[in-house]
């Protein structure tokens, strides 16, 4: 198979023929939410601009804080909406709880038959991957994988993540302008999940354009060219998996999907699930933190200040990078009994939507939580990284990372700044930035390095 990227947007060879079954799933996944949204948002509807519309996109947090004084559980188009702190907690520690299939309405039997007869490739967002699915199956998916995201697992990491930040710190030109986001953020996760996954180091951009497509899945209501893109990739990307699988059967390395293939627990379709979801997540997660850091810091240079004098915050530095601007912005629950939130009766089936970013931006949590403080004391109440059974098995991981690159990016260069405005995704689910655009400066010396750390 060619897997130089070519046929990623369907110009030629099979994978360009659209299968006929994938306008029906983007109909029942996205369209009819994407008509529902866009409806509301003409008559003025604020969840609906915040789901899919340009402020949304760039800066969620007004609307957020617009729809959070209509009361701690919203109605909204389709569903019900929750930016309370505590109501996502509960919810998502809750087992009356779990997570709802990927149609916006009951299908019936005929749709579920048909997604069975017609599945679409294995990706993060189609069962079996973890991501999407309950107990049971959850717990069988999520426990094989659970030990390579050990602390003892992280900190064996750890020397090979300041090994990689290092050098992609010395490739970058003093002096230059870089596009951060693209020669650094990217580089960082990246070069670690693909070695966790024992795939080569030549082929890490086919995973940044595949994953470039894939992640508006997560949304809500995306275009129908999208939604192909993303199949195409999806495509690309399970043949390719197909050929690694089977390379690790007979070559087994020491990285985790060689380990999954050894125990044989999970069947090929799993086993292609596990390792896309183990790549978007331990990549998207890290370069949004990294990039939304780099953000936050350069806006409030006292902040970063404070943080060369007193680099001992770091590690709490990154959970309020994590608090106020958040790499995975909501997550979604239903209700699988009647029951009752806020005093309102929510039957079984029942949808809400979690705002994490609005949770982390509880004022009864957090105070003054617009600000953004590098010590504040409980900035690790975030719900960041998710709460309960579907909390994020890489979070360790992805603070490790995000802690020692940022911290390094800025001691080696330490006139680092912005040289026009950073562009945002036009994605509502994984808040961070497509582009930016810097200017490094002089780079510190070796020895002023290494007395700050």
């Amino acid at each position: 198979m060619d897997l130089d990227g070519k046929h990623l947007d369907g110009k030629r060879g099979p994978l360009g023929r659209v299968r006929p079954h994938y306008w029906l799933r983007w109909l029942t996944d996205h369209g009819v939410a994407r008509v529902a949204l866009r409806t509301q948002a003409r008559r003025g509807d604020v969840f609906a601009e915040l789901m899919g519309g340009p402020r949304g996109f760039d800066d969620p947090y007004p609307l957020i804080e617009q729809l959070r004084t209509s009361g701690p559980l919203v109605r909204a188009p389709l569903t019900y909406v929750t930016f309370d702190h505590k109501i996502s907690r509960k919810m998502l520690r809750d087992s009356t709880f779990g997570i709802p299939p990927r149609q916006t309405f009951d299908s019936g039997n005929a749709l579920d038959w048909f997604a069975k007869r017609f599945p679409l490739p294995p990706s993060p967002v189609e069962p079996p991957s973890m991501l999407v699915i309950n107990p049971p199956e959850h717990t069988r998916m999520r426990k094989p994988v659970a030990s390579a995201f050990t602390p003892r697992a992280i900190t064996r990491l750890s020397e090979r993540v300041e090994s990689v930040t290092e050098q992609l710190l010395r490739e970058l030109p003093a002096g230059g302008s870089v596009d951060l986001m693209k020669d650094f953020a990217a580089q960082v996760p990246i070069a670690i999940i693909s070695e966790m996954l024992g795939f080569p180091n030549s082929d890490r951009n086919l995973f940044l354009a595949w994953g470039d497509r894939m992640t508006p899945l997560l949304d809500l209501g995306i275009s129908w060219r999208t939604y192909r893109r993303a199949l195409l990739a999806m495509e690309v990307m399970d043949g390719y998996l197909d050929e690694h699988i089977a390379h690790l059967r007979r070559s087994p390395g020491d990285d985790i999907l060689s380990t999954l293939v050894s125990a044989g627990e999970l069947d090929n379709r799993s086993l292609k699930a596990t390792a896309s979801l183990l790549m978007g997540a331990g990549f998207e997660t890290t370069v949004n933190l990294i990039g939304n850091g780099v953000a936050q810091l350069l806006a409030h240079p006292d902040q970063l200040a404070r943080l060369r004098a007193e680099p001992e915050l770091w590690p709490n530095a990154i959970e309020e990078i994590l608090r106020i601007d958040p790499p995975v912005q909501t997550t979604a629950r239903i209700a699988h009994a009647d029951t009752e939130i806020a005093g309102v009766p929510l039957g079984a089936g029942s949808v809400v939507i979690l705002s994490l970013a609005g949770a982390n931006r509880d004022p009864a949590v957090f105070d003054e939580p617009d600000r953004f403080d590098i010590a504040r004391p409980n900035a690790k109440d975030h719900l960041s990284f998710s709460n309960g059974l579907h909390v994020c098995l890489g979070a360790s991981l992805a603070r490790m990372e995000g802690t020692y690159a940022l911290r390094a990016l800025f001691d080696n260069f330490p006139d680092l700044r912005l040289t026009e405005p950073p562009r945002r995704r036009k994605l509502f689910t994984l808040h961070g930035f497509e582009h930016m655009r810097v200017g490094l400066g002089r780079r510190s010396s070796v020895e002023a390095v290494a007395a700050t750390h």
